[in-house]
């Protein structure tokens, strides 16, 4: 099971990496705009997201606009020890540290608690998804813990390349409530 999400990983990570930065931007930009009209994203008081490492969709421009709307934006701090995550509200990139294989996080000292029941809309990150919003992340786990104790709306980004018809599912896996690429957005019927 984990050597097939292994493949899946490399085998996409491959693909992504072809698009070029112009095409990177541009479809970024398309499927921002998809999110920008979701009625989960205009009733958003707080946003939880990771701030992204090319190639996952550009999540700066959104967490800009999210600002300029005047909500709240929590990116998650991870703790490999337990493989958990917490949110911490920023208020500009400048909260920001680069920490393990170049991931940007808050800094802890400068940033506040975001507990889960104030995210009012999770963008959730991944590498792989099917129209029906099973995902497979980047290998580390710490979605997979935090999504059970997490009751608002789900939503992943993803270019065309990154959604494919079957991924390998587990018991434990909490499919997205939404799934939004450049030309449309799935509405995920999983569960």
């Amino acid at each position: 099971m984990n050597q097939e999400k292994k493949d899946i990983r490399m085998q996409l990570k491959s693909v992504l990496q072809k698009i070029s930065e112009a095409d990177y931007r541009s479809l970024s930009l398309m499927i921002a705009e998809r999110l920008f009209k979701l009625t989960e994203w205009e009733q958003a008081k707080m946003v939880g997201i990771t701030i992204s490492n090319v190639p996952e969709v550009d999540t700066r421009e959104i967490i800009k606009k999210a600002w300029k709307q005047g909500k709240e934006v929590a990116v998650p701090k991870c703790f490999p020890q337990d493989k958990s995550i917490q949110f911490r509200k920023i208020t500009s990139f400048e909260q920001l540290e680069t920490v393990y294989f170049g991931l940007q996080e808050p800094i802890l000292g400068e940033t506040m608690d975001a507990p889960p029941e104030e995210i009012d809309m999770l963008i959730v990150p991944g590498i792989a998804y099917t129209k029906t919003g099973y995902r497979i992340g980047f290998g580390g786990g710490y979605y997979d813990r935090f999504l059970p104790y997490y009751n608002g709306p789900t939503v992943s980004l993803a270019f065309n390349e990154q959604v494919v018809p079957a991924l390998p599912i587990e018991k434990h896996d909490i499919p997205v409530g939404k799934l939004v690429t450049p030309e449309r957005v799935f509405l995920c019927n999983a569960g």
